[in-house]
């Protein structure tokens, strides 16, 4: 496949699909590229030369279509396009294996910059990068305070013992993808067990909320000039469910590592950056909500990255991963185990 034709991406079947059911939206020949930095799910930007879209379909070669579930990624997407919460506008879902190979769907191109390192963000400086971030706060609020119901997703989750399915998930997902010993994490998924916090009322949950997940880009009138967050992406893992999972998420992700050349990167180091407290402490005062049981939620947090870098490395040590730095991933789970531990211990 050439550039402009990359795999996974049969330009004819989707100009002719469109031309059908979005007559005049395409005016030239389509061309596209693949967007680099998703973890999971396939982005490509298209465009006939005066508009541009995005295309969203699972990985090549995919087996568990759950696992990438495209209507559901459109469904989130429609459902929250009409409120304040920032997201792309959903132009078309297919579900017809016979155009791309699998399902997808198309979306707008938002313009916007993703920061994923503390270097990115150092040319916006202190204090913008201090604005951006609490930005990143305000919009989890919006977030959280839609009624799923008045959306059309009263369905869209199981809300109760979601916690508690959480959490047996990720601990069968970590018998199934390991082969060593690990210290502490017995210890930190059964301590999670034991203290299992009440829940609040559900919400509309990202699943994968951090600051490298959204878009930035400049606000028009009346807050002309100021960093704003213009959409927030890749909802594969959304949910109705606890809401603060959400939050726990994001004050991880707020935690320096202190891990020289460490090929986990986050923007927590980056001058400017708002402490986990302030983070906190903005979320309940906007949100209104309990907070008292964040050290569980980000203890959480802890575990879950922990089986996933483990999922990583065990899949390395099968050949099965290949790439720069997954021969480092292996040594960082021991670090997220404590990390989790001391988490719940300190409160």
């Amino acid at each position: 496949m050439s550039p402009d034709h990359p795999p996974g991406l049969d330009l004819d079947r989707l100009r002719g699909l469109l031309d059908h059911e979005r007559p005049g939206l395409v005016t030239g020949a389509l061309s596209g590229r693949l967007i680099e930095g998703g973890r999971s799910n396939l982005t490509y930007a298209v465009t006939d030369g005066t508009a541009e879209w995005v295309v969203r379909r699972p990985p090549l070669g995919h087996v568990l279509a759950t696992a990438h579930d495209m209507k559901r990624e459109h469904r989130v997407i429609s459902a929250l396009h009409p409120t304040d919460v920032p997201v792309p506008r959903p132009i078309l879902l297919c579900e017809d294996d016979e155009v791309l190979g699998a399902p997808f769907y198309v979306m707008e191109f938002v313009e916007g910059t993703p920061y994923r390192t503390a270097d990115d963000l150092a040319p916006l400086g202190p204090e913008r990068t201090r604005g951006v971030v609490l930005e990143l706060v305000d919009t989890l609020v919006e977030l959280h305070a839609v009624d799923p119901a008045e959306v059309g997703l009263a369905d869209f989750g199981r809300p109760e013992g979601f916690l508690d399915r959480q959490l047996r998930r990720w601990g069968k997902q970590l018998d199934a993808s390991r082969n060593r010993d690990l210290a502490g994490v017995e210890e930190l998924h059964a301590a999670l067990g034991h203290r299992l916090p009440t829940s609040p009322a559900p919400a509309v949950v990202h699943g994968d909320y951090r600051l490298d997940n959204v878009l930035i880009g400049t606000a028009s009138e009346p807050e002309k000039g100021v960093d704003k967050i213009k959409a927030i992406l890749d909802w594969e893992m959304s949910t109705l469910g606890d809401p603060l999972t959400d939050l726990g998420l994001l004050v991880m992700y707020s935690i320096p590592l202190d891990l020289p050349n460490s090929p986990i990167s986050t923007t927590a180091s980056a001058p400017g950056h708002p402490t986990p407290a302030e983070l906190i402490e903005r979320y309940a005062a906007r949100s209104g909500r309990d907070v008292s049981a964040v050290a569980w939620y980000t203890a959480f947090a802890w575990f879950k990255l922990a089986v996933i870098l483990e999922g990583i490395h065990y899949r390395y040590t099968l050949g099965q991963t290949v790439g720069r730095g997954f021969d480092r991933i292996g040594e960082l789970v021991p670090v997220f185990i404590e990390h989790g531990l001391t988490t719940l211990q300190e409160g």
